[in-house]
């Protein structure tokens, strides 16, 4: 910031301001290399991260908390899909995107709701033992588990902060920093809707406009 100050202050002749403008603009071009390739390590850090942390949750039953080292931490959290447009093929990602469509404008309440249902899928007999595969099971065009992803729209988030709450949210879920809102729910619908499903399982709360439920016995169907 001092450097791009003394730039923009500079005076003096020509042939001085016009090799002072060129190193000014190296230094800048440096300098934007630099944080991106610092952003860039700080994605694959917590890329790494929640892998760990995902294969943790998805051994059943297990209570293990992340040591430290594993917890991710803000700043890594929101250097991962940066503009929300990135494939979907990390934990972070696929569980932010979800976070946002699924509660896309509702309280951060209802965010954290969605995503306890996805962690308690993550591993539980009848789901995948990853969250990626967790959102996508299914079929991205016909029957799915999660309808933002297979209705036929574009999954790319559209608001910047939006996105980075849901970013937020996705990181403590992954850090086991979130109460499950849900009472061990695997399944939920917006309450405008009431599928047929709905009848099979026990419900276990509302938050703001979805319903979850359970299904008897705990086991998935």
């Amino acid at each position: 910031m001092f450097r791009l100050r003394l730039c923009l202050v500079y005076s003096g002749g020509p042939t001085i301001r016009q090799i002072w403008g060129a190193a000014c603009l190296m230094i800048l071009l440096l300098v934007g290399q630099t944080t991106a390739a610092d952003q860039a390590q700080k994605a694959e850090g917590a890329k790494g991260k929640a892998e760990v942390l995902e294969e943790k949750t998805s051994a059943e039953g297990s209570k293990a908390q992340p040591t430290q080292a594993e917890i991710i931490n803000k700043s890594e959290a929101q250097a991962v899909d940066p503009t929300g447009k990135e494939i979907l093929d990390d934990a972070i990602t696929c569980l932010a995107r979800t976070i946002y469509w699924e509660a896309k404008g509702e309280d951060d309440a209802e965010r954290e709701a969605i995503a306890n249902v996805v962690m308690n899928r993550n591993g539980h007999k009848g789901f995948p033992n990853t969250i990626c595969e967790v959102v996508k099971q299914g079929h991205e065009q016909g029957a799915c588990q999660f309808s933002w992803w297979c209705d036929g729209r574009s999954d790319d988030a559209e608001e910047e902060e939006n996105y980075s709450r849901s970013k937020e949210i996705a990181r403590k879920a992954l850090n086991r920093q979130l109460k499950d809102r849900t009472g061990g729910a695997l399944y939920f619908h917006h309450r405008k809707v009431t599928p047929n499903w709905s009848k099979e399982y026990i419900k276990t709360v509302e938050v703001g406009e979805h319903i979850f439920y359970k299904p008897a016995g705990g086991v998935a169907k």
